[in-house]
């Protein structure tokens, strides 16, 4: 911690306290010792020192106590050597100077009784700007809006800005985000008040505006009205200080902005505000306090540019944002989630096989990106005729303290469900193989792509207020940045599947469910394990026990395995209790392991369907992006309308692509030694691992023996091949016994 702003913060706690020492001092010669003294209308006498200390301040003898209070906390004057910089001092000081300064405003009060208005809203024809301390009818009807979090805070600002202009973004940009801007101070010789004054803004309690009073002193009333919301809305005792500072550190979600030079009379305020967990941001070059201790995060922090200020106020402070309106031109909500957009209906669509179309989240710097900021880079719908199709990047990088890389996979498959809650919109899929169809009518209602990344950007802050500060939506429409994107992707995807490589279903008591695609499967259950990824491709289970984390009551629940009733095929009671509850009775079990007897459900949004081929003794398995036709004599599209839809059908079964190379793929029915076809891609896509668990289980040429379209795409042309080859599936156990 710097040593300057230690010495200016404790030399201002000195001669705050001097200076109101004298006051008193010339007031109790002025007046009798027992004149009343106050803040008008008020039960809770003078509330900084009433709710911290406990003391009922009603006349001018009653002053001395508190005062002497003060002067007790004043520390020793900084030392020119060995100066330790604890953070201790400064806070004593602080407080020190805020006891003065209330005790300054209950003088003004005794002196110039004309000085404040006492109602809501300033006398400007009058020139009375200043309004002083709420009275307890204002109390009732403000502070609860503390509480209930329909203002979730306050900005302190005093001094004044550059400009009126610049005044009037500063202040707006709160309001925006329903914040009471306490004002006071001045500097340069104007206010901050009369800034906005000069602007053409409505000021005063009405607004949200509030104008306390020109001196630094009067800083005073926000604190004050802080703890007065907390003893009479949050049950707060009067002198249970500790408890106090805890409250408002926790619920009230406050700030200073010092617009101007600071002094050692605004160092010693900003000090006390601290005390409180109260940040300051100021606009000039003053030492900063980085080190998190007192306040959630950093204490002091400068130089803030202005059309950054609100932005690193809120960031610093830790208040979330809240979204409450979803602005676009359609209907949105879960019960579109489930809707069909229909061929008669479609206007556009990309993905499902026709084109490329990805999604990807990526954490980023809460500096290197704009919230709310959605960007479309290439052609939007109404550059794109009906009925074509088109490329799509959806590109979301968010930002957050409490985010974190292993957040990534969680936020991007909540695309799939908040795509789908837009009226008119179908989303199935995930990673690099979704698929989008927008229908005519979303684009008869003023629908475009920027509404996807509104949509997120609002969800998103809605549903993860914890971990989630910004976000910024990209969506590409240009070929070449979707193949870029996508091969970004792609590189992260490998990344997160490899961190449960070296983890077995046996390691581990708990696996989870997964019940995002419910609206388009009911009686679906997704059950996730180390070894057995979600059929989707998006969820591993350490992405599902994070998810779990963050949502308690998300659709990734906690599954206790409990009695293991088959070790080979792979079936746990636990489970099965399980999915018979969430699938609400339609499935009453199945098996991890097999696709022949009891296999799990399967929904629209797999990354691939395996089925047997019995004439060949064996399994194939085709991905989403083939179009061709399979061995079994159905493409993807086929297969999934006939299995799909939450069934469990022995024969099939749908699962990612990752999955295919897991040590428990199928296990109870031979694993991949079973695997004689899939399409070339795909093969490719899985060439390392097939070879490498080929190896493992005893047959290190099994990636040259499998099958795919330029073999062949029936069991009578691939069947030589496989002959010829000496697959392993042939001298197999039969599949059906």
């Amino acid at each position: 911690m710097s040593k300057l702003i230690a010495f200016a913060a404790i030399q201002g706690g000195y001669k705050v306290v001097a200076e109101v020492e004298g006051q008193l001092t010339r007031a109790l010669a002025s007046f009798d010792a027992s004149t009343k003294v106050g803040f008008p209308n008020t039960a809770y006498y003078l509330p900084v020192i009433y709710s911290l200390l406990g003391i009922k301040v009603e006349t001018l003898e009653d002053l001395k106590k508190p005062l002497e209070f003060a002067r007790g906390l004043l520390p020793p004057h900084i030392k020119l050597k060995n100066w330790l910089p604890y953070l201790g001092p400064l806070l004593d000081a602080g407080m020190a100077g805020i006891i003065a300064y209330e005790i300054k405003e209950a003088l003004r009060y005794l002196n110039e009784p004309d000085f404040y208005i006492a109602q809501e809203d300033p006398d400007i024809e009058n020139g009375k700007l200043w309004v002083g301390a709420a009275d307890d009818t204002i109390l009732r009807k403000r502070g609860v809006e503390f509480v209930d979090g329909s203002a979730p805070g306050f900005a302190a600002m005093v001094g004044a800005a550059p400009s009126p202009e610049i005044a009037k973004m500063l202040v707006e940009d709160y309001q925006k985000k329903s914040l009471y801007i306490f004002c006071a101070a001045s500097h340069n010789g104007t206010t901050l008040i009369e800034q906005c004054l000069e602007a053409g803004m409505q000021v005063g309690w009405n607004t949200r505006i509030v104008p306390f009073g020109p001196d630094i002193s009067s800083a005073v009333f926000a604190l004050g009205f802080a703890n007065r919301a907390a003893m009479a809305f949050g049950g707060v005792q009067p002198g249970d200080y500790r408890k106090m500072l805890m409250y408002n550190k926790e619920r009230i979600f406050a700030f200073v902005n010092a617009l101007g030079d600071v002094g050692t009379e605004w160092g010693v305020a900003a000090a006390g505000c601290v005390n409180w967990g109260f940040p300051t941001l100021a606009d000039t070059p003053i030492p900063e306090i980085l080190p998190t201790g007192i306040c959630t995060y950093e204490h002091v922090v400068a130089p803030v540019a202005h059309e950054d200020m609100c932005q690193k106020s809120v960031e610093v402070r830790g208040l979330k944002v809240s979204v409450s309106e979803i602005k676009i031109p359609c209907a949105f909500g879960p019960a579109f989630e489930g809707e069909r957009v229909r061929k008669d209906d479609l206007y556009a669509q990309c993905g499902g096989g026709r084109t490329q179309c990805t999604e990807f989240v990526k954490m980023a710097q809460l500096g290197d990106i704009e919230d709310g900021k959605v960007t479309v880079v290439g052609p939007n719908l109404g550059e794109i005729k009906e009925g074509e199709t088109f490329a799509l990047g959806i590109y979301v990088k968010i930002a957050g303290r409490e985010f974190q890389e292993d957040f990534e996979p969680i936020m991007e498959r909540q695309i799939h469900h908040l795509v789908n809650y837009i009226q008119g919109i179908q989303h199935i899929g995930q990673r690099d193989i979704a698929w989008v169809r927008v229908s005519k009518s979303a684009v008869d209602k003023g629908f475009t792509l920027e509404h996807i990344g509104v949509a997120l950007h609002a969800k998103f802050h809605q549903d993860f207020t914890k971990i989630v500060d910004k976000v910024e939506v990209t969506l590409f429409t240009d070929e070449k940045e979707v193949a870029k994107m996508t091969k970004q992707a792609k590189s992260d995807y490998t990344v997160r599947d490899s961190r449960v490589d070296s983890m077995t279903d046996e390691d581990v008591e708990i696996y989870y469910s997964c019940s995002l695609c419910q609206s388009f499967a009911p009686s679906h259950v997704c059950t996730v394990s180390p070894e057995r990824t979600g059929l989707c491709g998006a969820y591993n289970w350490m992405d599902c026990k994070a998810s779990f984390e963050i949502n308690p009551t998300g659709p990734n629940q906690p599954i206790e395995k409990g009695e293991c009733l088959d070790p080979v095929l792979g079936m746990w009671k636990g489970v099965n209790d399980f999915i018979a509850k969430a699938s609400r009775g339609a499935i009453k079990q199945y098996n991890f392991y097999s696709m022949v007897t009891e296999p799990m459900t399967t929904c629209g949004c797999c990354e691939a369907i395996a089925a047997m081929l019995p004439a060949c003794n064996g399994v194939m398995t085709v991905n989403r992006e083939y179009m061709g036709e399979t061995p079994c004599g159905m493409k993807f599209t086929t297969l999934a309308g006939v299995m799909g839809g939450g069934a469990s059908s022995p024969g099939f079964i749908g699962h990612s692509k990752f999955n295919v190379t897991q040590k428990k793929f199928i296990l109870g029915d031979g694993g991949i030694l079973r695997m004689v076809w899939m399409p070339k891609m795909m093969k490719e896509e899985l060439k390392d691992r097939i070879i490498a668990r080929g190896e493992e289980m005893g047959v290190p040429g099994l990636y040259d023996m499998i099958a795919d379209e330029t073999v062949g795409i029936t069991e009578d042309e691939i069947l030589p091949f496989l002959q010829e080859k000496g697959h392993p599936a042939l001298s197999m156990d039969p599949l059906i016994g």
